[in-house]
C-alpha cells in the first residue's frame, strides 16, 4: 500500500546518481514489471562502504534503493544473504526484525506483498554485484 512514508523514502535521493567510483557494479532489470535500476558499490575487506543507484523504476523500487543506500554500510555478503531470507519471508508472514533491521519494516511487511518484486529489486542487484567477483 502506497504511503507518504514511502514516497518520502523515494525522494530521498542523497544517494541517487552514478559516481563511477567503485569497485563492484551490476545492472539489473525486473522481468515482471521492467524496473530498471544500476547499482554502484564499494567494498573494503567484503563490507560495503556505499552505494549509489540510479532507477528506471516505480516509487517502490525508489523507496528501497534509498533505503538500503543510506543503512547498508558494514554489512557483508554473509548478513545480506540472511536480511534476503528474512525479508522475502516478511511479504507472506509476520516476522521480528532485529533492532539493527527495524528500519526496514516500513517496507518490508505483508502490505506490500503484491509489489514484493519491486521492493526487492534493489535488494537483488546488491547481492548480484556482490557475487559478479
Amino acid at each position: 500500500m502506497l504511503t507518504d512514508k514511502i514516497i518520502k523514502l523515494a525522494n530521498n535521493t542523497k544517494n541517487y546518481g552514478l559516481k563511477n567510483n567503485f569497485t563492484h557494479k551490476v545492472s539489473v532489470k525486473n522481468k515482471k514489471c521492467g524496473d530498471k535500476i544500476i547499482v554502484e558499490l564499494v567494498l573494503t575487506k567484503g563490507k560495503i562502504n556505499s552505494m549509489r543507484y540510479i532507477t528506471e523504476s516505480c516509487v517502490y523500487c525508489q523507496a528501497s534503493a534509498s533505503l538500503f543506500s543510506n543503512k547498508i554500510e558494514k554489512l557483508d555478503k554473509n548478513n545480506l544473504l540472511k536480511l534476503d531470507t528474512l525479508l522475502k519471508k516478511s511479504f507472506k508472514e509476520k516476522v521480528s526484525f532485529a533492532k539493527k533491521y527495524s528500519f526496514l519494516k516500513q517496507l518490508f511487511n505483508m502490505d506490500n506483498h503484491k509489489r514484493s518484486d519491486c521492493i526487492l529489486l534493489p535488494l537483488s542487484a546488491i547481492l548480484k554485484a556482490i557475487n559478479k567477483r
